[in-house]
């Protein structure tokens, strides 16, 4: 264990940030050539805390952020509304995968003896002091080379995200502001007994293991994961046929898992609303609703995504009762199946 916490945590957060802090929000303003009020809404919309002007936190990374961000509505005659909302964008993002990474070198780290030691009382999602100071470490040491990977990711999902907005745009048969898309949500059954029973430790294993297989499932088949929420997945494909994929295969990778619980899985097809990156509306609220009736191991569909089927070889829909869902309606679902002697690739064992 390091002997000074304070001089330790000071040196890794000069080797990720390049250089101490040496100015203070009205002196960085003054450097970058832009007001005090335009520095602070570009610092609280990259998700930092408000700081008094004079509090000397501010590098020189910081001021080279400020400039460019006064560059491309200077240059680029972007509005600043249009740069803070991106910057929140960056922040969201960044801030989540910024836990995510870290709490995965974490775990990588603590030794197997002491996982296996912790007992119910002692489960805790956060790790021993040096464990915490190896993670610091490692991160710091590959930082660099994680960089311009992450950059790389973002370039590929960004022209992914456009390529769907020129095709939704060329579709002159729909609204391009309320695109259709198959929306599906995948739902681990009695996960709430489960929080009940488990450490927290073996929680977090069960959720990350979930959502690893989840991704690889829904990716596989091109379809995109929207969120994960603990015991639940929301995903969206803008194919039929794909997404009913994505479905069996969901139901069939959870069941051969021996750490996760049955899943269920509902989907309805229609016009969807995408805002910050997420989905919204009708079509959504009734998948969900749909996924809440659906028994452990089977997947629901709405009538729709059973019309987009019925001309598709592989799959079988079997009409069931009809169901009243809470704030939809009445609807009738049909149970998705494949066809007898239907082809079934594992395309998740590829990334297991």
């Amino acid at each position: 264990m390091t002997e000074h916490p304070r001089d330790f945590e000071a040196e890794i957060e000069d080797r990720l940030l390049g250089r101490p802090a040496t100015m203070g929000r009205r002196e960085i303003s003054r450097e970058a050539a832009v007001s005090v009020t335009s520095a602070r809404k570009l610092w609280h919309a990259l998700g930092f805390q408000i700081v008094d002007d004079e509090e000397v936190m501010f590098t020189q990374a910081d001021l080279d952020a400020l400039v460019r961000v006064s560059d491309l509505i200077r240059d680029k005659d972007l509005e600043e509304d249009l740069v803070l909302a991106m910057a929140r964008a960056f922040a969201r993002t960044s801030d989540r995968l910024a836990v995510w990474q870290t709490q995965l070198v974490a775990e990588y780290l603590t030794p197997a003896d002491q996982e296996a030691a912790l007992g119910e009382k002692d489960a805790r999602s956060v790790p021993e002091r040096d464990v915490a100071e190896g993670t610091a470490s490692l991160i710091v040491d590959v930082v660099d080379e994680l960089e311009p990977l992450m950059v790389y990711v973002w370039r590929r999902h960004l022209t992914s995200a456009i390529t769907r907005m020129l095709a939704d745009a060329r579709d002159t048969d729909h609204d391009a502001s309320a695109p259709l898309r198959v929306v599906g949500f995948a739902d681990l059954v009695n996960f709430t007994s489960l929080v009940r029973r488990m450490t927290e430790r073996q929680l977090a294993t069960l959720v990350q293991r979930f959502e690893e297989l989840a991704t690889d499932v829904v990716t596989s088949h091109g379809g995109r994961i929207i969120k994960t929420v603990g015991d639940e997945v929301l995903f969206v494909h803008v194919d039929a046929d794909a997404a009913a994929a994505i479905g069996l295969d969901l139901v069939d990778a959870m069941g051969e898992d021996p750490l996760l619980p049955d899943v269920r899985v509902g989907m309805a097809s229609g016009k969807v609303i995408s805002r910050l990156g997420d989905v919204f509306g009708t079509t959504v609220n009734r998948a969900s609703r749909l996924t809440a009736v659906t028994p452990p191991g089977r997947v629901f569909v709405d009538d729709d995504v059973a019309r987009a089927l019925g001309t598709l070889s592989g799959f079988t829909m079997i009409e069931q009762r009809r169901r009243h869902l809470r704030g939809i309606g009445t609807i009738t679902p049909f149970e998705l199946a494949r066809s007898s002697g239907a082809r079934r690739d594992r395309p998740w064992d590829q990334h297991a």
